[in-house]
């Protein structure tokens, strides 16, 4: 039987933490726990109901927001879709006018393009070359029909940071701008506080915590029943599904008990593991750019001052990407760009938005570091490497 090639491919996916699985086991086989949370007239509920609480009080702990800011839903793609088009439709009459970014997620992209179809403006920032997007060419985008603007807080190809604290700043600034904030690629890897950065939506996922696949939640501001001089109040939202009115009636349908439970307890690791994973991690990410630099011709892309420790994303010049990736997929289990757009084999459009050539999109690589990573790991990834790019450079007769 061939062994399974070395896994550095986080950022995509991550294996769900042993703790987190036993600990939805439990509940998938409890006695006790499997009734509807929504079904208050039975202790079966109500046992469910009480983990489920729990659970968004660890997930709203992680993220320095409150309990009643945490909105369930299946993964951070249903909650970027909930902030964008929830804002649209409620403050509609107020403007029809949003701002984000080139290098966003599909999961924002896609939704503020169906937002053009159906008669929205949509302004597109250009980040500077190394992914961090100005606040102040943010602060000129903005115009007397602006009522929301998405930037993520961690690029999912790059890993580079953006200021979502100057971004708040900008919007508050502007009347009634909302800033949604897509952070599904920032809890464990950097400080995520909800409430010390003014933001006003903010998009989660489970399973980039270590936690369950279809799992998320979006967090939505309610300053206003906290609020103190100086603070505007919460953002609404119109709801996109209806029902049983869950969720306070913003996101409708039964909830996945073990779901949100297996997110509570990978938010809450995530938090507490982060100081020390943190510099883990860098150290590994590091040791591999120390490790690929040397082949020559390796464009790191992204600034390196302003990233997460665990994503790094490079271009090799002199090699077909198709070759590259055929080459080394059997040793080393890596992306080229997003897993959302990683079947379409095109150039990363996030490279091509930061000046990248096509050539140099279509041959890079991200790799994604995590938890279960080890240094050994790093060392044959660089190996295999330094083998293939060099060959494949003789092939090519570059």
């Amino acid at each position: 039987m061939n062994e399974l090639p070395v896994y550095l491919d986080n950022a995509a996916t991550t294996p769900v933490d042993p703790r987190v699985a036993a600990r939805m086991a439990r509940v998938l086989s409890s006695d006790a726990e499997f009734g509807n949370a929504a079904s208050s007239s039975h202790s079966y509920g109500d046992a469910a109901a009480t983990l489920i609480e729990a659970a968004r009080a660890q997930v709203a702990a992680a993220v320095g927001a409150h309990p009643h800011e945490v909105v369930w839903t299946s993964g951070a793609t249903e909650a970027n879709n909930l902030a964008i088009f929830g804002v649209a439709r409620y403050y509609r009459d107020h403007g029809r006018h949003l701002v984000t970014s080139r290098t966003e997620h599909k999961a924002v992209l896609d939704p503020c393009a169906e937002l053009e179809r159906r008669g929205w403006k949509v302004t597109y920032l250009v980040p500077a070359r190394g992914g961090v997007v100005d606040p102040e060419r943010l602060a000129a985008a903005l115009r007397p029909d602006t009522v929301l603007v998405s930037l993520m807080q961690v690029n999912n190809e790059i890993g580079v940071l953006q200021d979502v604290a100057a971004m708040a700043e900008v919007c508050s600034k502007h009347g009634n701008t909302w800033l949604h904030v897509d952070a599904a690629q920032a809890v464990g890897k950097c400080t995520v506080d909800f409430a010390a950065a003014g933001v006003d939506l903010m998009s989660l996922s489970a399973h980039k915590a270590y936690g369950p696949k279809g799992a998320g939640a979006l967090l939505v501001s309610k300053r206003g029943a906290r609020a103190h001089a100086g603070t505007r109040a919460g953002v609404h939202l119109t709801a996109l599904q209806f029902g049983g009115g869950q969720e306070q009636g913003l996101r409708s349908g039964t909830l996945a008990t073990h779901q949100i439970v297996g997110m509570g307890l990978a938010f809450e690791l995530a938090a507490e593991m982060l100081p020390a994973e943190g510099r883990r991690i860098a150290d590994l990410r590091d040791r591999l750019w120390r490790g690929l630099a040397p082949i020559g011709g390796v464009l790191r892309n992204g600034d390196p001052q302003r990233v997460v420790p665990n994503l790094l994303n490079v271009s090799f010049e002199g090699v077909e990407g198709e070759s590259l990736l055929a080459a080394i997929r059997e040793r080393i289990a890596v992306s080229t760009g997003s897993a959302c757009t990683s079947a379409t084999q095109e150039p990363s459009y996030v490279l091509r938005a930061l000046g990248r050539s096509e050539r140099l999109s279509e041959s890079s690589l991200r790799f994604g570091l995590g938890r279960f990573t080890k240094e050994h790991e790093v060392d044959a990834a660089i190996a295999v490497l330094r083998e293939a790019v060099p060959r494949l450079r003789r092939i090519s007769g570059s």
